[in-house]
């Protein structure tokens, strides 16, 4: 007999890492971390403030400013992304580093299709607001703590 699991702390770290485990061969083949991902991601969304993208995204993986700041420095070291001409606080991705950020993205596609392709529209909505309401939860609790 069975039965739907409630909602918890568990549930969300199992499909988690369940899911990290099919993202990490892919970043891996194409020679990069977690958190290079992270920024290359940043970057191709239009994030290009070097100070800001350093904060937000050490808020987001839970990480130091210096660490993500170390992350930036190698791919700029790397060639997969540089200083905005004429504006060193800007960055932007190098062809390399747009080239490297689609190859990841459209692995991801395939896997996100392949996981959620039929989930209901509705029910990802749904999950979608729940997770975002229980992150916006946790990283109060995380502020509260330092």
């Amino acid at each position: 007999m069975s039965t739907t699991p409630t909602l918890n702390g568990q549930v969300i770290g199992q499909a988690h890492l369940a899911t990290r485990a099919l993202l990490d061969p892919v970043l891996d083949r194409s020679g990069t971390t977690f958190p290079q991902s992270a920024v290359l991601n940043a970057l191709a969304a239009g994030d290009d403030d070097r100070a800001r993208l350093v904060v937000r995204l050490a808020g987001n993986l839970k990480t130091t400013d210096a660490a993500v700041a170390d992350v930036v420095a190698g791919l700029e070291a790397s060639g997969l992304l540089e200083a905005a001409p004429g504006d060193g606080s800007r960055l932007r991705l190098t062809d390399a580093g747009r080239a490297r950020n689609q190859h990841i993205r459209d692995a991801v596609a395939v896997l996100t299709e392949r996981l959620y392709g039929d989930i209901p529209a509705e029910d990802l909505a749904t999950a979608g607001r729940v997770l975002t309401l229980v992150t916006t939860r946790a990283n109060a609790e995380l502020a509260a703590l330092r």
